[in-house]
């Protein structure tokens, strides 16, 4: 759902994602002191590269690193098609290495927006536009490089802090802490800028940085302290969530459904960030991977997709609540025609040219003496649950075959269950809006509007299963495994022949290879 001016502008100039480290890059800009911007226009021509760098790359590899690597999806061969390498293979097993494909560009995508941040700040700092424009606009650049800079320090850990442009010295590996530091000191530093959501510039905002943003990632950032710094902050984490929770012009939708649809954008009440996609490059995966291609024409889909990606039977186990409208976002078991609102018809859907109903099994079985490969017989083929949460967009064309929904980054929901979990964690429950707000409360809201039933006494645990409902294949997993404890966590399948790596230093992502040969001032992360 994408026609918001800033992004529509983006396409104007999608840059080429250079690495940090690489310098020799001549110094060009197309603005001289006779065009630096001065209007709207010229602001959202110029801060477009940014947003169009970062869809560029979030939805395929970024989420393949984030999801591939836990439990949450998997890319299985068959007969060796979808292979590609072993690079899904590496990411399921752990077994990643630094000239990974996705290890590279995901650091060069990473950089290269913090290095269009850079290059764009330095602009905007030499403009004759107003005060109140400039410092607005560096506002916002400056919330999407902190923003960068998160998925960096989540993948990579020890990565080098760059605020300059051009760069003229090779820049040195900072430790987590210090990047941690520099991200929560630059969103302080600019919230006081940014917009606040209300009932009239929603869609002005939409997919850009605002102050719920500020306060949601602060709040993810406090939430995982413990994982990136050593130190716990559940109390600054609960004070991030209640500063978001006290606009009410953010609450939960009524529909679930509605969050993924291909029409979603700014009239959804709980998107905080987004990632607005179209059906043109570089559009989302969802459904050319991991869609059931016997199932095309039953959505109305007339391009050819993949049958490959699925999530695991241990995954799918936890969608076991009653009436819980949030199992309808996989395709398991016998299936049906859609009812073209989310839900199924009566009527069974055939595989094609037969009257043979479709059947997707949630189990897994590998052929034996094969690695992660579940053979490409029609049966193996039918093997796998599939995900229909960011629903099958009609009007996918074979050109690109990706879809048009949107990718909420943050949420309301992941504000209230982030919340109820450090308070679970340790700190206080607090009031806002006149409502105590307990974990039961919490978790509460959100089963709610799932149509689940509604508990009391939850524990750590039951909370994680929850954010698996909740946030399934929002790319959240390896975060939340990693801050649980069990990223490490073995699911073997029926003659699995390889086995997880099961050392904790891959909770780090590996630095590149070839950027540590470009820059030799950047050290290796430890286990590599």
């Amino acid at each position: 759902m994408k026609k918001i001016l800033v992004i529509c502008v983006a396409a104007i100039a999608i840059m080429s994602t250079y690495s940090c480290t690489k310098l020799s890059v001549p110094v060009e800009s197309q603005y001289v002191k006779s065009n630096f911007p001065v209007t709207d226009a010229d602001y959202n021509a110029l801060l477009g590269t940014i947003y169009s760098n970062l869809s560029s790359q979030f939805a395929v590899p970024y989420w393949r690193m984030q999801e591939l690597s836990t439990d949450e999806a998997i890319i299985p061969a068959r007969d060796g098609n979808f292979d590609d390498g072993g690079q899904y293979r590496q990411l399921h097993y752990h077994s990643w290495t630094f000239d990974h494909t996705n290890v590279i560009g995901i650091w060069q995508w990473g950089f290269g927006g913090v290095n269009t941040c850079n290059r764009i700040l330095s602009v905007i700092n030499a403009s004759t536009s107003s005060a109140a424009k400039k410092a607005s606009s560096m506002a916002e650049v400056r919330a999407m490089r902190a923003l960068y800079y998160y998925f960096m320090m989540d993948l990579y850990g020890n990565v080098p802090i760059i605020t300059d442009f051009p760069v003229t010295a090779l820049p040195a590996t900072q430790s987590r802490t210090k990047v941690y530091q520099f991200i929560e000191s630059e969103l302080l530093s600019v919230q006081q800028q940014l917009p606040i959501k209300s009932s009239t510039n929603s869609t002005l905002y939409y997919g850009r940085p605002t102050k719920a943003m500020v306060f949601a990632l602060l709040e993810k950032m406090y939430l995982n302290a413990q994982v990136y710094t050593g130190t716990a902050n559940y109390t600054g984490a609960v004070a991030m969530a209640d500063s978001v929770l006290k606009n009410t012009n953010y609450s939960l939708d009524a529909r679930y459904r509605d969050i993924f649809l291909p029409n979603n954008g700014p009239q959804i009440n709980e998107t905080i960030f987004a990632i607005p996609y179209d059906q043109q490059i570089p559009g989302n995966q969802f459904t050319r991977f991991g869609f059931f291609f016997y199932l095309s024409s039953a959505y109305g889909l007339n391009v050819n997709l993949s049958i490959a990606m699925s999530t695991t039977p241990d995954f799918y186990n936890r969608f076991n609540l009653p009436n819980d409208v949030r199992s309808n976002t996989w395709l398991a078991g016998a299936q049906f025609l859609p009812d073209g609102n989310g839900g199924f018809t009566s009527t069974p859907a055939y595989y094609p040219g037969t009257t043979t109903q479709i059947y997707l099994e949630p189990k897994l079985t590998l052929v034996p003496g094969k690695p992660m490969d579940l053979g490409n017989t029609l049966a193996s083929q039918s093997e796998g649950v599939r995900s229909i949460k960011y629903y099958p967009d009609p009007t996918i064309i074979q050109a690109t075959r990706l879809n048009g929904n949107d990718v909420p980054v943050l949420r309301l929901a992941d504000v209230i269950l982030m919340k109820a979990e450090a308070i679970l964690r340790g700190a206080p429950a607090t009031t806002v809006n006149g409502e105590l707000q307990t974990p039961d409360v919490l978790i509460n809201k959100i089963r709610t509007r799932a149509g689940a039933p509604t508990g009391s006494g939850f524990s750590l645990d039951n909370l994680l299963d929850e954010r698996a409902r909740e946030f399934s294949w929002e790319a959240w997993r390896r975060n939340d495994l990693i801050r649980y404890g069990k990223f490490e966590v073995e699911y073997p399948l029926p003659n699995d022949v390889l086995s997880m790596n099961k050392d904790i230093t891959r909770r780090l992502y590996p630095i590149p290879s070839t950027e540590i040969k470009l820059n030799p001032n950047l050290v290796q992360n430890p286990g590599y």
